[in-house]
């Protein structure tokens, strides 16, 4: 479908689908602020709870002089900023204010710490009933672990997810981004929805509880139940168990990836490489053969790969219809035209007024399509704004401020 007609019945004035709803984002790190930035991106008007006094580090990655990963320039765009210290009893009142007019509260502290702040979820619900309170942490509110610190690395080691991971004969190794985190981040957000619906029909806030581990282990694809079944599991690479060849093949001038998963794909292939006498040939016509037979079939992938350019071979097996794909690094994945296309990389200005290609939201709209529609604010930037749509008046606002409340 061309991209115009995916969007021809667009609203320009929408900022998308879930322009009408206000979440308060009180989180730190990424799982958080990651179910914040998914419900900013699809549209509510999330505030962002900033600490006062508190300046990000200026650690690399650096873009243009500011930190990407800890001025969370990537998760926080598209959000409000309200500097204020929940340590405080005013800015817990302000704090409260603030919950009465929203939906939804994010929050991923240590389990009990905003219960301790006075802000928790009974507080919340005794200032608006109905709320939704989506509490993320590293193990959940409740289980024997649910008192220890969580980090996304600690998470994937849990699992038995980096146990998997990494070459067979190399040591276990870590997901290059914050896995875990990233899918809280998701199933935080995702779930916020589905309480949001329960709400609309029964008028019933609820606290939502989710964990890195939980949400890690859903998505591993049944590995948790055979693990509880006692059903060995092998690290591969980037083999799979159930299909061969799927693996990477080195070519000339670069690398590729390709996954055969069904007999008649092998069959294809065979045309492709010119090796007709192995699509019915034993050891090799069908899928459980080739499972057991995994070093000669990679052979004969390989040799023919090695002797080609990666895009001559990818275009060949892409037009006989089978599933291959260049091994691409990020930088040149941020080249490719179907990236682009797919607005993937949105110019977006950032609070020290250099740019960056920040990463698009990953779902289209048709009707109400979701932006970048501004970076990260400054810690504070909406203080004034927000505090007044509460009813705070200017000599309120200064004497928070005097109090470095705000």
């Amino acid at each position: 479908m061309d991209k115009t007609r995916f969007y021809r019945d667009a609203d320009p004035d929408s900022d998308g689908p879930l322009q009408t709803m206000r979440v308060i984002d009180c989180t730190t790190a990424w799982a958080g602020p990651m179910a914040g930035c998914l419900l900013a991106d699809l549209g509510a008007d999330v505030i962002h709870i900033d600490q006062p006094g508190e300046a990000p580090p200026q650690s690399p990655p650096l873009i243009g002089g500011t930190s990407l990963n800890f001025v969370k320039q990537t998760v926080n765009r598209n959000k409000r900023s309200l500097s204020l210290d929940l340590h405080t009893e005013a800015g817990q009142a302000v704090f409260l204010d603030l919950v009465a007019t929203a939906d939804v509260v994010l929050e991923n502290f240590r389990p009990g710490t905003l219960d301790r702040w006075g802000i928790g979820f009974d507080d919340c619900r005794a200032v608006k009933d109905d709320i939704i309170y989506v509490s993320i942490s590293g193990w959940g509110q409740f289980g024997p672990w649910t008192e220890r610190a969580g980090y996304d690395p600690a998470a994937l080691a849990a699992a038995g997810w980096m146990s998997l991971n990494g070459s067979p004969d190399g040591p276990p190794v870590k997901a290059p981004s914050f896995l875990a985190d990233d899918l809280a981040g998701l199933h935080g957000a995702l779930s916020a929805l589905a309480a949001l619906r329960h709400r609309d029909r029964t008028g019933e806030g609820q606290h939502v509880d989710v964990c890195l581990l939980d949400s890690l282990l859903f998505h591993c694809d049944g590995l948790l139940t055979l693990g509880a079944t006692d059903v060995p599991l092998e690290r591969r690479g980037a083999q799979v168990q159930g299909s061969h060849p799927c693996d990477v093949y080195e070519c000339a001038d670069g690398s590729l990836y390709l996954a055969v998963a069904l007999d008649s794909h092998w069959r294809r292939l065979c045309e492709v490489i010119d090796r007709v006498d192995l699509a019915e040939a034993p050891g090799f016509a069908l899928t459980a053969e080739r499972l057991t037979n995994r070093d000669a079939v990679t052979k004969v992938v390989a040799e023919w790969c090695a002797g080609r350019p990666v895009y001559e071979a990818l275009g060949r097996l892409l037009d006989a219809g089978l599933v291959a794909s260049k091994l691409n690094t990020f930088a040149e994945a941020a080249k490719e035209p179907h990236v682009i296309e797919r607005d993937m990389l949105q110019p977006t200005e950032l609070s020290d007024g250099s740019m960056a290609p920040l990463t698009g939201p990953a779902a289209k709209f048709s009707r109400t399509p979701t932006r970048i529609r501004h970076a990260a604010r400054p810690p504070g930037s909406d203080n004034d704004d927000v505090l007044a749509e509460l009813g705070y008046d200017r000599e309120q606002t200064a004497e928070l401020q005097a109090q470095r409340v705000i």
